[in-house]
């Protein structure tokens, strides 16, 4: 599948969803505010978390990136394999408590699957 201008011309913003880094936060002006991020800790219902997936990889078209704790990433594991557009790119990444596992990857798994296929 070829991209075109269109499918990313307005994707400029990265989305985060676990934590907030430093310069990535923003939120929309006017009444119906839209962020680009969501802070999770252990009070956060995986359903909140399902609904701002759908959000940034569904809903929103200025969002080019979404960078995702792999440990929460596994909370919603379902609706990141089902995710196969090329944009948002999904990311999955470490966290302070949580070391990443490439196995756990579903990037890192279609790299691999792809890799063992060429070579048959």
């Amino acid at each position: 599948m070829t991209s075109t201008l269109v499918d990313f011309k307005d994707r400029q913003f990265i989305a985060v969803i676990g934590l907030l880094l430093a310069g990535i936060g923003h939120v929309t002006a006017g009444p119906t505010q839209k962020r680009n991020f969501l802070v999770v800790d252990a009070k956060t219902e995986t359903k909140k978390i399902e609904d701002t997936f759908e959000d940034f990889t569904k809903t929103r078209n200025d969002i080019g990136i979404v960078l995702i704790n792999q440990h929460i990433a596994n909370r919603i594991r379902h609706q990141i394999e089902e995710h196969k557009a090329a944009f948002p790119t999904i990311i999955e990444i470490p966290s302070k408590d949580h070391p990443y596992d490439p196995a756990k990857d579903s990037i890192m798994a279609r790299v691999q699957s792809l890799m063992t296929a060429e070579r048959k």
